[in-house]
């Protein structure tokens, strides 16, 4: 028989594969990522944009997060609470980031509430794996997007952003685990189910 997937080694196995990348190709790779975003309309027409700022081995949202503001975009990033909730702030700049709490850069503004991700017209999440058939996302362990995403709406498009060979069969799934729609790649963009 075999073994279930556990999600602690499954991390472990993507991380290292991650870490492997070169420099180089992630930068492509991302570059790829927020052309393929970019070029959907329901990405040029949301107003009100949930994303996050990319840290280490991710693909980078950098680019993404600027693009989408200078073209009128309001854009929200989270602000990690205290007890690992997500809280938002509008990101007004490059200049208007400072490092958080885990030394990853969030917005300076004024804090909006952990229920401002509910008006988003589109979301994008980090994950380390999508199941491809159930949209299930592996993410770093803590619960804060998990959280964030119970308040998102069902008809708000859910990206995840991936590497390639990141979207997967049989994603461990647990009942707090709340699905993506879409996975964003260098390849393209796949929706979920």
């Amino acid at each position: 028989m075999e073994r279930p997937v556990d999600k602690l080694e499954l991390r472990r196995e993507i991380r290292s594969a991650r870490r492997a990348i070169p420099e180089s190709e992630r930068r492509a790779a991302s570059t790829a990522i927020r052309e393929n975003l970019l070029d959907r309309p329901w990405v040029q027409m949301a107003g009100l944009v949930a994303c996050y700022w990319s840290a280490e081995d991710e693909p980078s949202t950098h680019g993404l997060v600027f693009a989408l503001w200078k073209h009128g975009a309001t854009v929200i990033l989270p602000v990690l609470r205290p007890d690992d909730d997500l809280d938002w702030a509008v990101y007004d700049g490059p200049d208007t980031l400072a490092p958080g709490r885990l030394g990853i850069m969030e917005p300076i503004d004024t804090r909006r509430g952990v229920d401002t991700i509910r008006t988003a017209a589109l979301v994008v999440v980090p994950a380390l794996a999508v199941d491809r058939t159930t949209g299930v996302r592996l993410g770093r362990g803590g619960g804060s997007y998990d959280r964030a995403l119970a308040r998102v709406g069902p008809n708000v498009p859910v990206v995840a952003l991936l590497h390639e060979g990141e979207l997967i069969d049989g994603v461990p799934a647990e009942p707090h685990d709340r699905p993506v729609g879409f996975a964003a790649l260098p390849s393209g963009i796949v929706r979920i189910g």
